[in-house]
């Protein structure tokens, strides 16, 4: 799971025939998968006090639960439907839904949706699709944040769009919301670093054991983390590209009470250089 190499490969220096190293793989991520419960965990109001104050102090930007983003895990090409794995960089791909904290420790995570579905579409699609309406999953009226690729709501903050027209205070919302968002890329860096089969191609075919692969390297992820495991990531991921419409519903809509919580927050940050 640390390693890109080949099956052939792994299979040479352990010496072990194909099907038991497959065989192993397998059982570990069914394992690891049934752990992800305890392990990727929704912070209660305790800890949930513990990430805004982290998130705050490195950003300036008050009360965020957790950054939210999606990346893609690019795979070989399908035997069905290859065409609906294709992504917007032309690659196959299963996408990864994913909010992380201020440690970079993934609170929530979702995988299994293919390369062609957009991010708001995935949204909806999780189970952060419920409880971004449910307030005591935000206690203290808190929220997570996201790039403009997600409908405004009061629980879901995302960038003022640029028209060009922004005040002196949308573009100092713009950079704070940004420097809190940051903690998502680093998260993805980490996670693709540590298990390099997610950073080149998985190398696997059976495109129904993807996610419960992807998930456990998650797990993997968060016991390293608590554990102090140091990893000096040198994997730099880009953002992913930003679609102002939904694909499947067309123009993203605008929830009131996220506009007003937006405008809110935009008053009373204190300006930053942008």
């Amino acid at each position: 799971m640390a390693t890109p190499d080949s099956y052939r490969s792994i299979c040479e220096k352990f010496n072990v025939g194909r099907a038991t190293a497959l065989k192993c793989v397998r059982r570990v991520v069914n394992a690891l998968e049934i752990l992800a419960p305890a392990f990727i965990v929704w912070p209660n109001e305790e800890r949930s006090m513990v990430i805004r104050n982290g998130i705050f102090a490195t950003s300036n930007f008050p009360n965020v639960l957790g950054a939210i983003d999606g990346t893609h895990i690019n795979i070989p090409a399908p035997h069905d439907h290859p065409e609906s794995y294709v992504n917007r960089k032309g690659h196959h791909s299963i996408q990864l839904q994913a909010v992380c904290d201020h440690q970079c420790k993934f609170i929530h995570c979702y995988a299994g949706n293919v390369g062609s579905v957009h991010d708001q579409r995935v949204f909806r699609l999780s189970d952060l699709n419920e409880d971004i309406h449910n307030p005591t999953k935000f206690p203290n009226n808190s929220h997570i944040i996201g790039d403009a690729a997600y409908t405004l709501q009061e629980h879901l903050l995302v960038p003022n769009r640029d028209n060009r027209h922004l005040t002196e205070k949308q573009k100092n919302f713009n950079f704070c919301h940004s420097s809190a968002r940051m903690a998502i890329e680093r998260s993805f860096g980490l996670l693709k670093g540590r298990f390099r089969s997610l950073l080149t191609t998985l190398a696997m075919e059976r495109v129904d054991l993807i996610p419960k692969y992807i998930i456990a390297c998650c797990v993997l992820h968060n016991i390293c983390l608590l554990k102090n495991d140091d990893f000096p990531s040198t994997v730099e991921l880009l953002p992913e590209a930003v679609q102002d419409h939904d694909q499947v519903g067309g123009t993203v809509a605008v929830n009131r009470l996220g506009v007003i919580k937006r405008d809110d927050i935009c008053e009373r940050l204190s300006i930053r250089n942008v």
